[in-house]
């Protein structure tokens, strides 16, 4: 394979790579605190002597998450809490989430909707007693009047050590800090795709991932007219 279809073979795998990433945020857009998927790509030279010997290549440098806020709507469940401001729930098992959609389980505790314990300032499972429930500004948890926890809330400084697991679920072993977030009981946190920047961004990939097709073609079919005629 000649040197310039394999740039432009590179080229095509990673539009591939981009259009696969923006498609899995447009599923995710009406998911509660999803947070949108970014590719970032690093060029580099195929020789060393200097750039007008060697090509441009492009390889995939990362998948990075872009952490801004979701938009905020109210639901009326006093199990939905969103977060304003920075920081995760804190989940067992050095688990993190913005989805604030929560659940009593048949124990009590309360879980992610797929029953990961939600911790308190303890450090342990909260555990939610029957009756009324309040969430308080500043995490409380409050059942028929009487203080039960207070939802744990963390933020990392570098939060590129958050392993994604899924949709909206990050892990790591940093313990993070204090976070100062305003919890807002009986709301949820959208996710921060918008889509019609998604869409317009998937046209343009797709545009770009067609126009290498065509050049590989292009190449290809250069190349065996060339052999025909060493043929001949």
């Amino acid at each position: 394979m000649s040197k310039a279809i394999f740039i432009a073979l590179s080229g095509a795998v990673l539009k591939e790579k981009q259009m696969e990433i923006i498609s899995q945020n447009l599923a995710n857009s009406n998911s509660s605190a999803y947070k949108k998927m970014r590719v970032a790509f690093k060029d580099y030279l195929t020789s060393q002597e200097s750039e007008q010997e060697g090509k441009i290549m492009s390889e995939l440098a990362s998948v990075t998450t872009d952490f801004s806020t979701g938009s905020f709507h109210q639901t009326g469940n006093p199990l939905d809490i969103a977060l304003e401001g920075n920081g995760f729930f804190a989940l067992e098992g050095n688990r993190f989430t913005r989805r604030g959609d929560f659940k009593r389980n048949s124990e009590g505790f309360l879980t992610t909707q797929s029953g990961i314990p939600v911790l308190g300032l303890r450090g342990v499972p909260i555990d939610i007693p029957q009756g009324k429930l309040e969430i308080g500004p500043g995490g409380e948890v409050i059942v028929n009047q009487s203080p039960v926890d207070t939802l744990k809330v963390v933020d990392f400084t570098n939060k590129d050590s958050l392993t994604r697991l899924g949709e909206d679920l990050f892990q790591t072993n940093d313990p993070g800090s204090s976070a100062k977030a305003v919890f807002k009981q009986g709301h949820l946190e959208g996710s921060n795709v918008e889509v019609v920047k998604e869409m317009t961004q998937i046209i343009m990939t797709l545009r770009e991932f067609q126009a290498f097709q065509k050049i590989i073609q292009g190449l290809d079919d250069a190349q065996t007219k060339m052999i025909e005629v060493a043929r001949i």
